[in-house]
C-alpha cells in the first residue's frame, strides 16, 4: 500500500502532468491558500521538473478574506484590482497554464452581509469576463484541484477527533483523484476514454430535448443545434490535452438558453460565496428562472440569480452516474468540485463555447445566436439522485432512456 507521501507525490504529479499538462518552457500560474503551502511547494517542484519556465503562486488567506468582509467599507466590494485582470489576461495570451487549488471552508463567510458577497462576486465576474471567455473557449490549459484546510476537513468529518480530520480528507481526495492506485496517469487515461465513450454515444444521437423526472423535479431542457457532449479531457488552442477538473466523473454539454421549462430541486447543498445554500427549488419558463425558494441561504441564491441577465438561465447540463466513486463514498464534501462529480448537475450562468460545433472561434454574438447563454458567473448545483430518470427526445418526438434510477441506461 502506498504511503501518504507517495500518494501526495502522485497527486502533485497528476495535477502538473495530467491536469494542466505543463509543456517545456511554459509558465504556470497557481492560486492557492497559505494553509496548503506544503502541497503547493510539491506542485511547484513537479512543474519545474516537467520543464516549466516560471511558476507564479498567488497566495490567499481565509482569515484575511473574512476580515475584509467584516471590516472593509461597503463600497469597496464593487472594486476589483486592475493589475490582477492585466496579469491573468497577459499570461493567458502568452500561453500560460492556470491551476486553482481550492481549500476554502464552506462556512467562511457565514453571517456576512449577502450584499457584500454579491458585490464582490459581481465585480470579479465583470473584471475577469474576458479571461473567463478565453478559458471557456479552451484558449489555454487550466485545472481545478483541491487540498484540505482544517475548517473544511472539520465540516466534512465532524464525527472524527480534530487531529484526524485533515488526514481523513486527504485520503478521500486521494481516492477521488486516483492518486492511491499503482499507476495514476494510466488510470486517468482509461477513465478519460470511458467518459468519452458515453459522450460519443450522445453525440451520435443528437437529442433535441432532455426530460428530467425525479421527486420534486420535472424539467425539460432543449439542446442547441450542433451541441457537443464532452467528457473529462479537453484540448487547448495549441493542441495540448488537459483535464479541467480533478476529480471529474461528468459528461456535459450546453442547453439552449431559451428552451428550459419546468422545475428542479437540489439534492446536495451548494457551497457558494462562503455560504451553504440548501433545500432549494428553481422554476424555469422559456429559459428564464421565474421562481426560486430555499430553506437555507435563500438571500444568497437570489442575489446570485440577480448577478446579471445571464444568471437567470443555464449554461451547462452534466450527467454523472449515481453509481460512481465519489457518490459511492457516501461523503458530502460541501465543495462543488467533488459534489458535482457525485451527482447530475446544472450550472447557472455562462456556457462553454467548446460545447458547440465551431464554438471555439465564434464571437460572443455568434455564440448568443446559437443559443448559448452569456454571463459573468458560472455556478454548478447538484440535482441527481438514485430516483432520477432522464429521457432523450429526438427531433421526431421519439424518446430514448438515458438515465434510469440515477444510472446510465445504455
Amino acid at each position: 500500500m502506498s504511503t501518504f507521501n507517495e500518494k501526495l507525490a502522485n497527486y502533485a504529479d497528476l495535477a502538473v502532468n495530467v491536469g494542466v499538462n505543463i509543456q517545456p518552457d511554459q509558465t504556470l500560474y497557481i492560486s492557492a491558500s497559505i494553509e496548503t503551502a506544503e502541497f503547493v511547494r510539491l506542485v511547484v517542484e513537479k512543474a519545474y521538473d516537467a520543464g516549466a519556465r516560471h511558476v507564479i503562486v498567488d497566495w490567499a488567506d481565509d482569515k484575511i478574506a473574512r476580515l475584509r468582509y467584516e471590516k472593509a467599507p461597503a463600497d469597496s466590494f464593487s472594486d476589483f484590482p486592475e493589475w490582477k485582470v492585466l496579469e491573468r489576461e497577459t499570461l493567458a495570451k502568452n500561453g500560460a497554464a492556470f491551476m486553482s487549488i481550492v481549500s476554502q471552508s464552506p462556512d467562511l463567510l457565514k453571517g456576512i452581509d449577502p450584499s457584500r458577497i454579491a458585490d464582490a462576486q459581481k465585480a470579479a465576474g465583470q473584471a475577469l469576463n474576458k479571461y473567463r471567455q478565453m478559458m471557456q473557449a479552451d484558449k489555454f490549459s487550466w485545472t481545478v484541484i483541491a487540498a484540505p484546510s482544517k475548517d473544511w476537513a472539520a465540516k466534512v468529518f465532524p464525527e472524527l477527533p480534530e487531529d484526524q480530520q485533515v488526514d481523513a480528507l486527504w485520503d478521500a481526495i486521494f481516492k477521488a483523484v486516483r492518486a492511491d492506485v499503482e499507476n495514476p496517469v494510466e488510470a486517468w487515461k482509461q477513465h478519460d476514454q470511458t467518459l468519452h465513450t458515453k459522450a460519443d454515444y450522445l453525440n451520435e444521437k443528437k437529442y433535441k430535448t432532455l426530460h428530467y423526472t425525479a421527486p420534486n423535479t420535472d424539467l425539460k431542457i432543449d439542446l442547441p443545434e450542433g451541441h457537443i457532449w464532452c467528457g473529462a479531457g479537453s484540448i487547448n488552442e495549441q493542441g495540448n490535452t488537459f483535464m479541467a477538473n480533478m476529480p471529474t466523473e461528468e459528461v456535459f454539454t450546453v442547453p439552449h438558453k431559451d428552451g428550459i421549462n419546468g422545475y428542479v430541486t437540489n439534492t446536495k447543498p451548494l457551497s457558494y460565496g462562503g455560504n451553504i445554500i440548501d433545500g432549494f427549488k428553481v422554476t424555469f419558463k422559456d429559459g428564464k428562472i421565474v421562481e426560486v425558494s430555499a430553506e437555507q441561504g435563500e438571500d444568497v441564491l437570489k442575489r446570485l440569480i440577480d448577478t446579471d441577465e445571464g444568471a437567470k438561465s443555464l449554461g451547462e447540463v452534466a450527467l454523472v452516474a449515481h453509481n460512481s466513486p465519489i457518490s459511492n463514498s457516501g461523503l458530502l464534501f460541501y465543495n462543488t468540485l467533488f459534489d458535482e462529480n457525485a451527482s447530475n448537475h446544472l450550472a447557472i450562468g455562462s456556457a462553454y463555447a467548446f460545447c458547440i460545433e465551431g464554438g471555439k472561434t465564434m464571437s460572443t454574438e455568434e455564440l448568443h445566436q446559437h443559443g448559448l447563454n452569456q454571463s459573468i458567473t458560472h455556478v454548478d448545483f447538484m440535482i441527481g439522485s438514485a430516483e432520477m430518470n432522464i429521457d432523450g427526445i429526438l427531433e421526431d418526438g421519439t424518446t430514448d432512456p438515458i438515465f434510469r434510477n440515477g444510472n446510465w441506461a445504455f
